[in-house]
């Protein structure tokens, strides 16, 4: 039975989240919708991330095993023309062993926040960005944000919510710099917990404003305690930019195609 790899951008406004639920349009719900239209199967689709409702994605990434053999190419065109108008579409798909697992195969994972600092509301960044009219001083942010970076107990940055086992994690990379009016978060960690892309830079914010020093947010952080956060930022500024995974589990393999899909011509 040959899997499919695909990735995926999205813009997250309208979605109630990665997750398949009883209520709302969801980005997974309308992937396996695509999927059925174009192969009749009925497949499950699980993703190297569950992002939240109103979190974007740049490179998403997901697998699903179909009974038939497609041309990825064809797979990819198919998804896209039955995800419209859904601002979703399907980047890049690839045929990959068995073994691949869009979720347990991950070696890292990359997120950027957008901060937008300066008086006038965004129009063409409307729910892509959190605005503040408030001037934050990105290179103290930076410089703050590094007592994040290693293995931690991000407990105080971890939503009351999240079902990980444990809230200790690595985080590979922290940086954060300016462009003009806007303020750009890289974080980069094998996985992260429920929230804690939101909760760091929310609290990171303060450290911007002159609120919070470094030792403050040390401070935080070693608190273990979820009282100790700093106000959660809004998931309309954050991006789950790409997925990293060994080589292994990104061979192409090679499948013999069966007849195309119907796509009308638009």
């Amino acid at each position: 039975m040959p899997r499919y790899r695909i990735t995926i951008e999205y813009d997250g406004t309208p979605f109630v989240g990665w997750q398949r639920q009883a209520q709302g349009l969801s980005i997974q719900g309308l992937l396996e919708d695509a999927i059925r239209k174009f192969s009749q199967e009925t497949v499950g689709v699980r993703g190297a991330g569950r992002t939240d409702a109103g979190v974007h994605a740049l490179g998403q990434v997901a697998h699903f095993d179909l009974s038939k053999e497609w041309s990825p190419g064809r797979v990819r065109d198919a998804m896209n023309f039955h995800l419209r108008p859904h601002p979703i579409g399907i980047v890049a798909c690839a045929a990959v062993d068995a073994e691949f697992d869009a979720r347990f195969s991950a070696i890292k994972r990359h997120y950027k926040y957008r901060l937008l600092t300066r008086r006038a509301p965004p129009i063409l960044d409307r729910n892509r960005v959190w605005w503040t009219m408030q001037e934050l001083d990105a290179g103290t942010m930076h410089e703050a944000a590094q007592v994040l970076v290693g293995k931690h107990d991000f407990t105080t940055f971890r939503a009351a919510q999240c079902q990980a086992a444990s809230p200790v994690k690595t985080l590979d990379r922290f940086e954060i710099s300016r462009d003009g009016d806007e303020i750009v978060c890289a974080v980069s960690a094998r996985s992260f917990l429920h929230h804690q892309v939101r909760s760091m830079v929310g609290s990171l914010k303060l450290v911007g404003e002159g609120k919070w020093a470094r030792a403050d947010l040390a401070k935080a952080l070693a608190a273990a305690n979820r009282e100790a956060c700093g106000p959660v930022a809004p998931a309309s500024g954050l991006y789950l930019v790409a997925v990293n995974y060994p080589p292994a589990n990104v061979t192409t393999s090679s499948y013999p195609p069966s007849p195309a899909p119907e796509i009308p011509d638009v």
